[in-house]
């Protein structure tokens, strides 16, 4: 389920101030998780797709079609991975299809970004006061 307006505006609000606080540990954050294996298993993906490729034109210039039959069904199935691999790619900033509150109902998950909402607000608050 995607975030609404305002929960990515929290989102966006609480990546800077983590930013700020700590750089280092924010941008050591940044590549790892689901977007990493995604993006690494397209760009396999992709290699295989090249792959394919290779085989399917030397099975054509030593006239072996069952060479170029494998190269096409290699380029088929590479080309399926990538596709479905960068359609399950999340995008930053939101939250994986199978994340840690997934099998939650929507109460539950809003009642939690109510308490992450009001937690932000209240530190926003004190730190303006100081």
């Amino acid at each position: 389920m995607p975030l609404s307006e305002h929960e990515q505006r929290m989102l966006e609000q609480m990546e800077r101030a983590l930013y700020a606080e700590d750089p280092k540990f924010a941008t050591a954050l940044e590549g790892s998780g689901l977007r990493t294996y995604t993006r690494r298993r397209v760009y396999q993906a992709v290699a295989g797709f090249l792959v394919g490729i290779a085989l399917l034109m030397a099975g054509m210039v030593a006239k072996q079609v069952w060479l170029s039959v494998v190269g096409f069904l290699v380029m088929l199935g590479c080309a399926v991975l990538a596709v479905t691999g960068w359609r399950k790619a999340p995008k930053p900033g939101e939250q994986p299809a199978g994340g840690p509150h997934a099998a939650r109902p929507a109460r539950q998950r809003r009642s939690m970004m109510d308490r992450i909402e009001q937690r932000w607000q209240r530190r926003r608050d004190e730190q303006g006061g100081h």
